[in-house]
């Protein structure tokens, strides 16, 4: 049992995302630090650092293998994210890291990856794509100064498991695509 409820062992929350190496994970936790300073709230783990391409949410684990079979028709290019841009959304308390320009092939992927989960009869988020790390959660807000660039050399995407425990949410990667 969680602390939402119980745990159906047949389901999995999925979503597939970028996830930093080590070095860029490291610049990432530093970029978070910087923006507690600013804005306070509750820091994200160093451990949970990633960009959101597709949430996909509650899925049976039945249809796991039908899931990441879709997706490896999903084709894109390797490319670099440049997250230079911080903020705060006051909806939702959030401080962010997010790329004021998105290069082509982060939106291609995007799309790709919605598209043949479309095409095998998932349902996906019909919202914008907006690529940013969450750095902060339950902020207080406040003035969002310039921020150092983080440099992302983005060669692959993941589908990631998701799991809450007493001490937060726990992501685990299932399966990793590499990018041309």
């Amino acid at each position: 049992m969680t602390e939402s409820g119980p745990v159906d062992p047949d389901t999995l929350r999925l979503f597939f995302a970028l996830w930093p190496d080590d070095a860029t994970r490291d610049a990432l936790n530093r970029a978070g630090k910087w923006l507690h300073q600013h804005l306070g709230g509750r820091r994200m783990r160093a451990e949970t650092l990633h960009i959101t391409l597709v949430f996909l949410g509650s899925t049976p684990a039945e249809q796991l293998d039908a899931l990441t079979a879709c997706v490896d028709a999903a084709q894109a290019d390797a490319f670099e994210l440049v997250l230079d841009q911080a903020g705060y959304w006051r909806h939702n308390r959030i401080g962010w890291l997010g790329a004021s320009q998105a290069p082509p092939q982060h939106l291609e992927l995007v799309d790709a990856v919605n598209a043949a989960l479309q095409g095998a009869g998932f349902a996906v988020d019909a919202r914008p794509h907006v690529p940013h790390v969450t750095l902060l959660r339950n902020s207080a807000g406040g003035e969002v100064p310039e921020c150092m660039p983080v440099h992302w050399p983005i060669s692959d995407f993941v589908l990631v498991a998701s799991r809450r425990e007493v001490d937060g949410m726990h992501y685990d990667v299932i399966r990793r695509w590499p990018l041309a």
